[in-house]
């Protein structure tokens, strides 16, 4: 475990958001490096076999089951298709950047996997819904092109959260329009 002190502290969240995406796309790119084997780290596939499962015990409460099922299934395939494996913060979204003095932004509290780079981006879209909702194709795209991931590949990953699980269970509407949206 590293702790460091780190000044002034502010999150990345007191930016407007359009910036956040560039601050973002350039901490991923800067993270996003394939381990020397043998290593610890857990593939992608093992969280998303959690997440499944987990998703799989409310299966009576999904109001759209073909979107959800879609969406499982893109959580077994995007793994074991991805064609690049690099280690990944999984949860890296404003709240988890902060400012310091030792380098602009610092990445704050992640939970690290090898896997797809194009699943890390989704939690940075999830934490922009309002973006995400009004134009989620165009917001997939230009995450897609700052980080230089597949804009396909990002949709597909960004479907199968929302349609798994949508992450504010009181939005349920909002996130089921993105997962429609952006289906396959």
């Amino acid at each position: 475990m590293l702790l460091e002190r780190c000044q002034p502290g502010t999150s990345l969240r007191t930016i407007p958001e359009a910036e956040q995406d560039v601050i973002i796309a350039g901490l991923l790119r800067r993270l996003w490096r394939s381990p020397t084997m043998p290593h610890s780290f857990r593939p992608l596939s093992a969280l998303m076999r959690f997440w499944g499962d987990e998703s799989l015990t409310g299966i009576k409460n999904w109001r759209d089951p073909g979107l959800a099922h879609e969406g499982l299934r893109l959580f077994e395939e995007l793994p074991r298709t991805a064609a690049k494996k690099v280690l990944l913060a999984t949860d890296l979204h404003a709240g988890n950047v902060l400012r310091s003095m030792r380098a602009p932004w610092l990445v704050i509290d992640p939970k690290p996997f090898i896997g797809d780079p194009a699943y890390d981006v989704t939690q940075h879209l999830l934490n922009c819904p309002e973006r995400l909702r009004s134009d989620p194709v165009g917001l997939i795209r230009r995450m897609g092109d700052l980080v230089e991931v597949d804009h396909e590949r990002l949709r597909l990953w960004t479907f199968a959260r929302v349609a798994v699980d949508p992450p504010e269970k009181g939005s349920y509407e909002v996130w089921m329009a993105i997962a429609r949206a952006t289906a396959p």
